[in-house]
């Protein structure tokens, strides 16, 4: 793919494959469409099965509304069903674990491993009866819907947290340099790093500061703030599944590794209930450190990594997990603030101390209670959604299984 880079304001948003899977695509590349090679094709349609074909290959998605109107990287084959009825089932078949067994073993490369279109079109495929066939439809057409919904109920509740607390006036993406006060050295923590001083966090908190709202400790709102000390990791195939903080940023994540090292109490730390803000605490500020997931069902039974940092809510709460999940999670009142903490030059970390002492802005019990529905269903059809895939996946194996156990039709 061959494109021209241009500011936000001029270009087309641009994705890379390993972003599509992304839980909230955030573009950092915008492309000139004119000088675009073919853009046309580069647009997917909500529906569309796209699957790796660099790197990782034979990993399957389902384009939902988040990646509308986006360039989308040629590192992701697109596959358009000749009979719609059928795209649940050719989903479902690429999302079997055998399938893509056989689609890594069709991949060729040394160093960076690739799949071609004919490596695909060679694949056999299974045949089934026109009721399975609706079943999977249904389960596919669900997941996308369940994942569009949660996207416009976090619009909605950011959109409100911000008529709330004021419109921040346009700062730019930060590459710009900018100056600090000397006396700003050497306040609290006497911070020396230029991120921690940049105009963007310190106008979010003067936004936040100057909203004219009570502003309460974070630490005081919640049960506790902590992360867990690490283990050794032993795997087996009889072990907890294991997540690591980049996988709780994605859709439908290739979970590979079950932990057999935990157990008893020491393990119940790793282990995180629904209702649980999921932070990673540690990676490169341009990526997945600062973000904020509420933790569903799909989470629970599942051991998480030590770099992420847990927020458990209180038993009986004065404010509503899934508000504060709008506020520290906010693009710009939000996550801004959290990474203004983050220190070290290698591999920024985020402390608990930061994040304790973060100040919360309490708006109306209406606002709030509304911004917490908002981005609690969200986070209930994000995990729902997870667990469908689940079961495409596991249900599309079951019936390889038997096919190849007791050979039937195939083409």
């Amino acid at each position: 793919m061959k494109g021209i880079q241009v500011s936000a304001d001029y270009g087309t948003p641009f994705l890379a494959a390993t972003q599509v899977f992304d839980v909230r695509p955030v573009p950092r590349k915008w492309l000139s469409l004119d000088r675009t090679s073919d853009h046309a094709q580069r647009l997917v349609t909500e529906g569309t099965i796209l699957l790796t074909c660099s790197g990782s290959v034979g990993r399957a998605t389902l384009a939902d509304a988040s990646i509308a109107n986006t360039l989308i990287s040629h590192d992701l084959l697109r596959i358009d069903v000749n009979d719609d009825a059928q795209r649940g089932w050719v989903y479902a078949y690429l999302r079997a674990p055998t399938v893509r067994a056989m689609m890594t073993s069709a991949q060729y490369g040394h160093m960076i491993k690739h799949l071609e279109i004919g490596h695909l079109n060679a694949l056999p495929f299974i045949e089934i009866p026109e009721g399975s066939n609706l079943q999977f439809s249904r389960m596919a057409r669900d997941v996308v819907k369940s994942r569009n919904r949660a996207h416009e109920l976090v619009s909605a509740a950011e959109a409100r947290f911000e008529a709330e607390i004021g419109t921040l006036p346009d700062l730019g993406d930060g590459t710009v340099g900018f100056s600090a006060p000397s006396r700003d050295l050497f306040g609290s923590g006497r911070r020396l790093e230029a991120h921690y001083h940049n105009p963007i966090a310190r106008s979010a908190d003067r936004a936040v500061a100057s909203s004219n709202r009570k502003l309460e400790r974070l630490a005081d709102l919640v049960e506790q703030v902590f992360i867990p000390g690490r283990f050794k990791h032993v795997y087996g195939p009889d072990g907890l599944p294991y997540l690591d903080s980049a996988q709780i940023l994605e859709v439908a994540p290739d979970v590979e590794k079950y932990v057999l090292s935990l157990q008893g109490e020491r393990r119940a730390g790793y282990l995180v209930e629904a209702g649980t803000l999921m932070l990673p605490c540690s990676g490169q500020l341009h990526g997945i450190i600062g973000s904020v997931v509420l933790a569903g069902e799909w989470h629970e039974n599942k051991v998480l990594t030590n770099h992420i940092m847990r927020i458990t809510p209180k038993q009986k709460p004065s404010i509503r997990i899934g508000y504060l999940q709008a506020v520290l999670s906010h693009p710009k009142l939000g996550r801004p603030r959290v990474l203004r903490g983050a220190y070290g030059s290698s591999v920024p970390e985020l402390s608990t101390v930061d994040i304790e002492n973060l100040a919360v802005p309490r708006l109306s019990a209406i606002a709030e209670t509304e911004i917490a529905d908002a981005m609690e269903e969200a986070a209930t059809l994000m995990a729902h959604a997870n667990s469908v895939e689940d079961r495409i996946a596991e249900e599309a194996e079951l019936i390889v299984r038997s096919f190849l156990s007791a050979p039937g039709k195939a083409r």
